[in-house]
């Protein structure tokens, strides 16, 4: 049968038709972000696994083509990450968040049970990964969905240590202030820029050409795989250490109540039956796992990963941040060494406030040997002995070995990042 000319060319009109809803499709599938999770509303089962397992496994092309630097100072409490987080902080170019992750962990820690099981971690880490990397793409308005109570217009009082980051505290995001005026102290920042605008913060995290966060509420280096193999990401992370025996001693001064039974054992010489030795072995399990990650060197670690022990950078601050800066190929400029000359040689009476950076640093990396008693440092290093050794920590024998100063025990190590 002859087709007439009218019905080829609606076949070919057809066919043309159906190859571009074909191509668009593919296209659009193929940019498209996974899904992010309502927080309020999250779901462990098989469904939402195999759904985010697809989503982590398919090919994405949306590339980092801004170029930024994404920085993450991953940390545990009293290791000195506020100090650390201070060092970029104060680079012209780094827009820096302090401890973002503390709004995921108190908006969903009531939902949660107590028991803190692994049900109860892969939710918060799923959250705050998913923060993490909204953030790192300048998504600040994803806060507000943890922010209590939530910003009413995009405006909040309620960010968790605003006065931390200098971007929070400036000009745009700081109305009141102009570019001359001198930079705000934490304490002072919120009194005088009033409520933080997230839309105005988003727009200054886009003018910096790098991003940094600091968090102490990822466990491990391996939890952020997701983030590190994100092609949209240009992740890398920087893993602080300390001493345990320091971590201890510091949190037993720094959080009283909470340590009230280790600070017992130490000034009356008895343990206590219900001592929670937990304090002390999570985080010697955390360094231990996530240490080892490190330098065992996986391929999707290389380039993106750094130990700094907290005692080297007390010991050395400028060469340590110099290392650092170029661990992640960002420029260090002098705002950064003023600050380390500013804050690295405080007298007594400015270390006082629990999350100060200024203090004498070199001294502060071996206080914590005349703040225990021997048999909790004994017990210490009976707990965390593998620890201790993987990182170069040097076990005393004996109270004397203890208080003297003149002996080391922090061996020299290199923990270069790997290429």
């Amino acid at each position: 049968m002859q087709c007439s000319w009218k019905a080829v060319l609606l076949l070919a009109l057809a066919s043309i038709a159906i190859q571009y809803t074909a191509i668009r499709t593919f296209t659009t599938k193929s940019f498209h972000s996974c899904p992010v999770p309502n927080p309020m509303n999250c779901s462990l089962n098989q469904e939402t696994e195999s759904a985010d397992r697809l989503c982590d496994e398919s090919p994405t092309f949306a590339y980092n083509l801004s170029k930024k630097t994404h920085v993450l100072i991953l940390a545990t409490t009293r290791s000195g990450s506020s100090f650390v987080g201070q060092l970029f902080n104060q680079h012209f170019d780094v827009f820096y968040l302090f401890e973002p992750l503390y709004h995921v962990q108190y908006t969903l820690i009531p939902k949660l049970t107590q028991t803190k099981g692994s049900t109860d971690r892969r939710i918060m880490l799923g959250a705050g990964r998913d923060l993490l990397r909204s953030l790192y793409d300048c998504d600040l308005y994803f806060l507000e969905n943890y922010i209590k109570p939530p910003p009413v217009n995009h405006t909040t009082d309620r960010l968790f240590r605003r006065g931390a980051s200098k971007a929070l505290c400036s000009p745009p995001v700081c109305e009141t202030l102009t570019t001359i005026d001198i930079p705000l102290e934490e304490g002072d920042c919120v009194k005088k820029c009033g409520t933080l605008n997230l839309t105005l913060a988003t727009e200054s995290c886009k003018d910096h050409g790098h991003v940094a966060i600091k968090t102490v509420r990822v466990p491990e280096v391996s939890d952020l795989r997701a983030l590190v193999e994100d092609p949209r990401l240009n992740l890398k992370i920087i893993q602080l250490v300390r001493d345990p025996r320091g971590i201890l001693a510091s949190r037993s001064e720094t959080f009283r109540d909470t340590y009230r039974l280790w600070r017992i054992w130490d000034g009356t010489g008895r343990k206590p039956y219900n001592l929670d030795v937990t304090q002390l072995t999570t985080v010697c399990e955390d360094f231990l796992n996530s240490v080892s990650t490190g330098l065992n060197r996986p391929a999707w670690l290389k380039g993106k990963y750094m130990l700094v022990r907290y005692e080297d950078l007390a010991r050395n601050p400028l060469k340590k941040t110099e290392e650092m800066y170029e661990f992640l190929g960002i420029p260090m400029d002098s705002n950064v060494e003023r600050w380390i000359q500013n804050n690295t040689r405080g007298d007594r009476s400015a270390a006082k406030h629990k999350y100060g950076t200024v203090r004498n640093s070199a001294a502060t990396a071996e206080k914590w040997r005349f703040r225990l008693s021997y048999e909790i440092v004994a017990f210490t290093q009976n707990a965390c002995q593998q620890v201790l050794v993987q990182l170069g920590y040097k076990l005393v024998s004996s109270e004397e070995e203890l208080k003297n100063l003149s002996i080391s025990l922090v061996e020299e190590r290199d923990f270069l990042p790997f290429w």
